[in-house]
């Protein structure tokens, strides 16, 4: 019995018969491949038949029979393509291979590199218009269903509420503490070089007080909670959704609104003016510190100016975009959870979207909000 493998090609008339030899095995691909690459040559004759003789196979596996089909599918459609000699164990494989064997694909013509870049362009045009919609209609189903639970608190779930705010709050002290105490340091820290040169190191309480209190202070309290709780709430909305918690929820007469969506929001839109009001006084006393090490303005005169010269309104104007931008990363965050497919890989893929989207619209917010202030005057 000869077992080694060999391609035999008999031609008579119009016909082609390939003679398959021996073991077909993973073994001999190479050696097959070699051998068989010969029909490619032998296309030029336009044979109007060709016929595989696997009579005399005597082995063969998986790996064998796909490089017999990688011919048969390159074989011109005009070609009459006969198979004989096949053993009922090795048809039951080739019908298998054939079955589940990969479509092939069409070479993609050269394209305008211009004609490309603005077929991309349209399509993100599109899908951000149908993401800007579908976020419209998210915003307003919010606002009735806030407003709802405003009308009757009895639908307010308060225990999930405060489960929130000492996630997203009372959790993020630490950081917001270590944030906020630097961002003083720095700024008085970059402003006593200034102000040690015109003698005027007392002015020090008002760069401090204004900058962290008006400007610095809640909008980095808001990106550092942008980067834990949308993300946060992104991801668990996205896992309850595929493992479809969200839909059990539905089926069992329970609102996802009043139950995942509205006490992240409210928690949020709480606990946000509490992490400023607690930054605020951080990044003060560490302006202070600096101030009384590098300035000589003591801690009693530096409360004492603040107390004088800094209007109240300063404190004010950064507790009112507190709530705003709690609103900002809780509603995006909970949004972004509802996009998430029924996959693993768009978890991580609209958490780091949700994270991204949120800091941008609360710097973009954050900004609006400086303009109108300062054309009223404010």
């Amino acid at each position: 019995m000869n077992n080694q493998p060999n391609v035999v090609f008999l031609r008579s008339a119009q016909v082609l018969k390939c003679q398959l030899i021996g073991n077909w095995t993973i073994q001999n691909i190479k050696k097959l491949y070699k051998k068989m690459d010969r029909l490619e040559g032998k296309r030029d004759f336009e044979f109007e038949q060709i016929v595989f003789d696997c009579s005399k196979i005597e082995e063969f596996d998986t790996h064998g029979i796909i490089l017999i089909l990688h011919f048969i599918k390159n074989i011109p459609s005009t070609c009459k393509i006969e198979k004989i000699g096949m053993s009922e164990r090795f048809e039951k494989l080739f019908v298998a291979c054939e079955n589940n064997f990969p479509p092939s694909r069409e070479k993609s013509s050269k394209q305008n590199i211009l004609l490309k870049n603005l077929e991309n362009l349209g399509r993100l045009v599109v899908e951000g218009y149908k993401t800007l919609t579908v976020f419209f209609s998210f915003v307003g189903e919010l606002t009735h269903r806030g407003i709802d639970s405003f009308m009757f608190p009895n639908q307010i779930r308060f225990r999930a509420v405060l489960y929130h705010i000492e996630n997203s709050g009372l959790m993020a002290l630490p950081i917001i503490f270590l944030t906020s105490f630097l961002i003083g340091v720095v700024i008085a820290y970059q402003g006593a070089v200034q102000l040690e040169k015109f003698g005027a190191n007392i002015f020090i309480v008002e760069m401090v007080t204004i900058s962290a209190t008006r400007e610095l202070a809640p909008l980095l309290t808001a990106i550092v909670v942008a980067g834990r709780s949308a993300s946060a709430y992104t991801a668990q909305i996205g896992v309850m959704k595929i493992t479809d918690e969200i839909d059990a929820m539905r089926t069992m007469g329970f609102s996802p609104w009043n139950f995942l969506v509205l006490p992240r929001v409210f928690g949020l839109m709480i606990s946000l003016p509490l992490l400023v009001f607690f930054a605020d006084v951080v990044s003060i006393f560490g302006g202070m510190t600096v101030a009384a090490t590098t300035l000589d303005v003591s801690f009693f005169e530096f409360i004492d100016r603040m107390h004088s010269s800094v209007d109240l309104k300063h404190f004010i104007i950064g507790l009112i975009k507190a709530p705003i931008f709690g609103w900002i990363v809780a509603t995006i965050g909970c949004f972004r959870g509802f996009q998430i497919d029924n996959n693993t890989e768009s978890v991580g893929r609209y958490t780091t979207i949700s994270v991204v989207n949120a800091i941008f619209w609360v710097i973009a917010m954050d900004a609006i909000i400086s303009v109108l202030l300062t054309e009223l005057g404010l």
